[in-house]
């Protein structure tokens, strides 16, 4: 089992207010990308590794991934992250059965996780990292007024790592390119086109960074993890 991994590590980061790109910001003495790496670097299935990154960022990226001994392939990501993972994906050798996607804006992923969406897309096509929703969910108005009550019972939450045979997730990506069909993760372009996606629950955290609190949030992790 051949795999190719892309980080997709392009965004802006707005949200969390800090001058550089997101995956370049630092939590528990390392970047957000370098955690990512570190966890792929762990997945004997993984050849090879695929970086979108800020235009301009591209020798940071690559200092990033220096200590790898597998081949890094950087490039600027495209305006939306679904552009970015396009973009990628044309870079990964095509000698790869499996793709792994990951949001570099989740550092927490282990390499456990990212064994299991593989092991789980060779079998059924593509795998989600995921968690249960927990929350009741409101549905509202324009004016903030719930107007419904969602039932929760079968209802996960998508996160990546995300894996998927590597023939279907460019078939997926190449009908949404020329439909114009815009998805915010890779498993929707993979079901439209008639996929079987599982999911695979997330057991550690593996939060998104969004805001400074969830950075903070992270780095107690990360600094509690290194501890044990």
């Amino acid at each position: 089992m051949k795999a190719s991994a892309i980080i997709v590590a392009a965004g802006s980061g707005s949200r969390l207010g800090r001058s550089e790109p997101k995956v370049f910001v630092k939590l528990a003495g390392r970047t957000m990308l370098s955690w990512s790496l570190e966890s792929i670097a762990q997945v004997k299935a993984i050849e090879e590794v695929v970086i979108a990154v800020p235009a301009g960022r591209e020798a940071a990226a690559r200092r990033e991934a220096a200590t790898l001994s597998i081949p890094v392939k950087i490039t600027p990501g495209g305006a939306e992250r679904q552009d970015s993972v396009q973009i990628a994906l044309a870079l990964t050798s095509a000698q790869s059965e499996l793709v792994v996607i990951h949001d570099a804006a989740r550092p927490l992923a282990n390499a456990r996780i990212f064994e299991a969406c593989l092991a789980a897309a060779h079998r059924a096509g593509g795998a989600i990292a995921a968690i249960p929703v927990a929350d009741s969910l409101k549905r509202v108005d324009p004016g903030h007024a719930i107007i419904a009550t969602v039932p929760r019972a079968d209802l996960w939450q998508a996160q990546t790592p995300q894996a998927f045979r590597r023939t279907l997730i460019v078939a997926a990506h190449d009908r949404a390119m020329r439909e114009h069909l815009a998805a915010t993760d890779d498993a929707d372009l993979a079901e439209r086109i008639g996929a079987r996606v599982e999911v695979v629950e997330s057991i550690t955290p593996n939060l998104k960074i969004t805001t400074e609190a969830d950075l903070e949030l992270a780095t107690a992790l990360l600094e509690q993890q290194n501890r044990q």
